[in-house]
């Protein structure tokens, strides 16, 4: 069975609880499974990572990539407005 049908059996089985109790600990485990595979997908940069990022922040800035505090406030707010 691939996981697509499975998924679908899960629902339609999970559809036809009539305990809360029941559904309350699935939306735990659900909740809990979802925050821990978020936290495999960030990992610490390296020492290299960090220093290059840093160097490039630099080139940056001798080279004018910058923005205006004014301008970054003035774009935020663009955001918001939206």
């Amino acid at each position: 069975m691939d996981l697509q049908t499975r998924k679908l059996t899960f629902v339609r089985e999970f559809l036809t609880i009539q305990n809360e109790d029941i559904v309350d600990r699935f939306e735990k485990m659900l909740k809990k499974e979802k925050s821990r595979s978020n936290e495999k997908d960030f990992y610490p940069m390296t020492l290299v990572e960090f220093y290059n990022g840093i160097d490039q922040s630099l080139l940056d800035s001798n080279n004018g990539k910058l923005t205006d505090i004014e301008e970054l406030i003035k774009e935020i707010e663009g955001w918001v407005k939206k």
